[in-house]
């Protein structure tokens, strides 16, 4: 009988937010997969847990993953715990995961802390829709698609940045995205935790003059409908109703299908946009 993958979240920064249960999975499985033993090794000594480690991380997670199936379809247990926080959240987890529901090994959560609902719950920013994005890519031409991606999204937007890299980051949102609400959420769970609503533009003049320190994590306000309609209409200023109509005639569209639309985007009634219409025909 195959064994079970546990996913154990561990502290962000308290060791006191480390359930019991997870102190207990760690003690009874057969070995724990960990990103970076050296640090992990601290968290075990702490709890003393003498479980044996081994180390997976984003430059094995392939190789390594095929290995601890074959642990696993052997019927040991593996607990998958991360530097900090819960496993397969902005970590290589995931691939383990998916080999493992590939091969139909049992995956189980044992839940605790994790930076971004815990920035989110804490920021003031809507909470009932968001979207993770971790740190952004490093990669020019994939960063640019992200931020290109996101200059319209309404859900609030949760961004990972370390303290070095924070500054270029603001600029690069608030270059594709204007200027925002966001909440800088420092340090979470620890000494110095802190939480700051404020703007992008607010914000790149705070660190001016001061260098940021400790890891943040970024609550982004969503673009609100409003502000897309306006952006819509905006686009559209420079060229009349009809004109626009017409444009989406030529490319396929009904006359009923172009009205709609252009209504849509002007943020006006259908019967304006067809009364134009119409009347510039009669004339």
């Amino acid at each position: 009988m195959a064994g079970i993958l546990y996913l154990v979240a561990t502290p962000i920064g308290n060791l006191e937010d480390m359930t019991y249960r997870a102190v207990r999975i760690l003690k009874e499985a057969d070995i724990i997969a960990a990103e970076d033993t050296r640090n992990s090794i601290k968290l075990l000594n702490h709890f003393e847990i003498s479980t044996p480690m081994t180390s997976y991380h984003e430059f094995n997670k392939y190789d390594k993953a095929d290995y601890l199936i074959g642990r696993l379809s052997d019927g040991q247990n593996i607990a998958l715990i991360t530097d900090a926080g819960t496993p397969g959240i902005s970590d290589p987890g995931e691939v383990l995961v998916e080999k493992c529901f590939n091969a139909g090994i049992t995956v189980v959560p044992v839940p605790g802390a994790c930076a971004a609902v815990n920035a989110l719950i804490a920021s003031g920013q809507p909470t009932r829709r968001f979207a993770f994005e971790a740190f952004l890519p490093a990669d020019k031409k994939e960063r640019k698609a992200v931020l290109e991606s996101l200059k319209d999204e309404t859900r609030t937007i949760i961004v990972y940045e370390a303290p070095h890299r924070l500054v270029k980051t603001l600029k690069e949102l608030m270059e594709n995205l204007g200027d925002r609400s966001l909440t800088l959420c420092k340090e979470l769970t620890k000494k110095h935790e802190s939480f700051i609503k404020t703007t992008f533009a607010e914000a790149l003049l705070m660190y001016e003059n001061e260098e940021p320190r400790g890891e943040f994590v970024l609550v982004i306000r969503g673009k609100s409908a409003e502000e897309i309609l306006q952006d819509k209409a905006a686009a559209w200023e420079n060229i009349s109703v009809t004109e626009q109509v017409s444009r989406y005639e030529a490319e396929g569209m009904t006359r009923k299908e172009a009205i709609k639309k252009t209504a849509e985007e002007r943020g006006v009634p259908k019967r304006e946009v067809y009364a134009e219409v119409v009347g510039n025909q009669d004339k």
